[in-house]
């Protein structure tokens, strides 16, 4: 039986699960469990790509360099990006590589740090609307507006900064990591959306003040490797229309018709699941069979058809 390649992309959950939770020990145990559920997923027989999220990290680490601007120079985001794939992706590979051990599996894990090419003429450049960083009080966004900032409500989960974030293009290093997944590595890449990267007019890669979603870059990479699942692991076990309303109701199985209805009727938050519906119907659109949403714990299930909300063709 031919193996079955699939990007699992993990959200911001997998890593901070609350907002009193956010030290390093907290993540590495939210890891660890993300990372378990996984491997089951590997043990099923699944060739895995990772990607994942990275906002808090960024944040955090923007922060910190703000706050020493006055004894170091400060980092730029392209690298601040760079730092929390190495740092995002040494996590997830050694809790992931550690679970396959104990379920006597020998495959090696690597991340690959990737870059993502962006246009400069993207209209996001002029409307901002990409959430950087933790959650702020109201001094606080004050204070960032005082420095330029814009700061917006988050899907009305509180105060966050935003920057640009340009439509993922092209993914640099899309070869390499085929060749990784060809070689039986699972392979940790486009961690956050990738490195935003322009090419200037010799042709040469330049990284940019900007941040790329790491949905859609998730599910350019999907369609780059033809893979024949896209599942994105979040919050929530099923996708709900009328979500937190009397007559909310859990989707189980959408057509690619479907899905650009329910999107068109507004059932979605801008920050929280529009943007997974929107990576979903690029995926079909550019002909890839089938994706899921889920939860991190039902992950295995889901493949074996008890649950989540799956999305195909038609």
């Amino acid at each position: 039986m031919p193996v079955k390649t699939a990007v699992v992309a993990i959200g911001g959950n997998s890593l901070i699960t609350a907002k009193d939770k956010r030290e390093v020990k907290y993540q590495w145990d939210a890891v660890r469990e993300t990372c378990g559920h996984i491997a089951n997923m590997i043990r099923e027989g699944w060739r895995v790509l990772i990607t994942h999220g990275n906002g808090p990290q960024v944040g955090f680490i923007l922060r910190r360099s703000e706050l020493a601007a006055h004894e170091v120079h400060t980092t730029p985001l392209d690298l601040i990006s760079a730092d929390t794939q190495g740092s995002i992706g040494y996590m997830v590979q050694q809790a992931l590589r550690n679970s396959l051990r104990t379920m006597g599996i020998s495959q090696h894990v690597i991340t690959i740090v990737t870059q993502t090419v962006v246009s400069k003429s993207d209209p996001a450049w002029q409307s901002p609307d990409k959430p950087i960083g933790g959650y702020l009080t109201d001094a606080e966004a004050e204070n960032f507006r005082k420095e330029g900032w814009n700061v917006v409500d988050d899907a009305g989960r509180g105060l966050r900064r935003v920057i640009a974030s340009p439509e993922p293009r092209e993914i640099v290093e899309l070869d390499a990591i085929k060749l990784a997944l060809q070689n039986e590595y699972v392979v940790i890449a486009v961690g956050g959306g990738g490195i935003p990267v322009v090419r200037n007019p010799r042709g040469e890669l330049r990284g940019v003040y900007a941040v790329i979603d790491k949905d859609r870059a998730s599910s350019l990479v999907a369609s780059g490797i033809s893979a024949d699942l896209f599942l994105i692991s979040t919050g929530v076990e099923k996708v709900m229309l009328n979500y937190n309303k009397p007559d909310q109701r859990a989707l189980d199985r959408v057509t690619l018709s479907e899905a650009r209805h329910y999107l068109e009727q507004g059932h979605f938050a801008r920050g929280s699941m529009l943007p997974k519906i929107q990576a979903v119907i690029r995926f079909l659109e550019k002909g890839g069979p089938m994706a899921l949403i889920t939860d991190p714990p039902n992950i295995v299930r889901a493949l074996n058809g008890e649950t989540g909300t799956w999305f195909v063709p038609g």
